[in-house]
């Protein structure tokens, strides 16, 4: 059995502090709940939407073990708009391994994206984003649901090793994890030696994190049965302002 650590927690009430100063800040699933404006039961709620995911056909390792959806969306003046649906693209400065492409996924699904507790979520995590870059007018906003699967024997959350993405704020949501070992989060001082290493294990745990500034990571998954199947479902958001990134 792996060793996990548990997460440096931050209470809600000083989490936009604790990210400007520290550029991570680790939420509890119900100082979430409370930092978002949104009730736990809303947001556990839409779990059954990770169980209807398209799997990831770019993956350059080869690998099977990735399912996702993606869509995007722009918050300017309070108003939330889902974009056209467009391609994911990062330049290889960011992701050396699945830089440079357009990616292009499903979108997610309607039916989560009109809930009120998606709307909330994507409200509440832009006031985070505020408060490390102020005065940003248009916030460009990615929403990646993720399923990382053990059926090949072992998962890769991050195959691009530890990275930054290339926005303001990056946001990691764990949103379910069953019969697997690993998955520990790392986040590095992206100019120093300081570094966190943590394993996220309860439903609507989530880290943010100030892109500039940081890099990060998650080690694979394995099964903790030999020849039983596991998985770890997440959902990444990511704000930049402005605009968003593209060939």
């Amino acid at each position: 059995m792996s060793a996990e650590f548990s997460p440096p927690f931050t209470p809600a009430g000083s989490a936009a502090r604790t990210l400007r100063e520290r550029a991570a800040v680790v939420l509890s699933p119900s100082d979430l709940s409370s930092a978002l404006g949104v009730a736990l039961p809303d947001l556990m709620a839409l779990r059954p939407h990770w169980n209807d995911l398209a799997a990831d056909q770019h993956l350059k390792d080869g690998g099977k073990y990735r399912q996702r959806r993606h869509s995007c969306f722009v918050i300017e003046r309070g108003a939330i708009a889902q974009t056209s649906h467009r391609a994911h693209w990062q330049p290889v400065e960011y992701n050396a391994l699945h830089g440079g492409i357009e990616r292009w996924f499903e979108p997610m699904a309607p039916e989560m994206v009109a809930s009120a507790a998606w709307q909330g979520m994507l409200q509440g995590f832009a006031k985070f984003a505020d408060a490390i870059r102020p005065g940003v007018a248009r916030w460009c906003v990615e929403a990646h649901p993720f399923r990382i699967d053990t059926a090949g024997g072992i998962g890769r959350p991050t195959p691009e090793g530890a990275h930054r993405d290339g926005v303001d704020l990056v946001v990691v949501c764990l949103v379910g994890r069953t019969g697997i070992k690993g998955g520990e989060t790392r986040v590095f001082d992206a100019h120093g030696p300081n570094g966190q290493r943590y394993t996220l294990t309860e439903p609507w745990t989530a880290i943010m994190l100030d892109d500039a500034r940081v890099i990060h990571e998650t080690t694979p998954i394995q099964p903790l049965d030999a020849g039983e199947g596991g998985h770890r479902d997440t959902l990444v958001l990511t704000y930049r302002a402005g605009a968003f990134q593209g060939p």
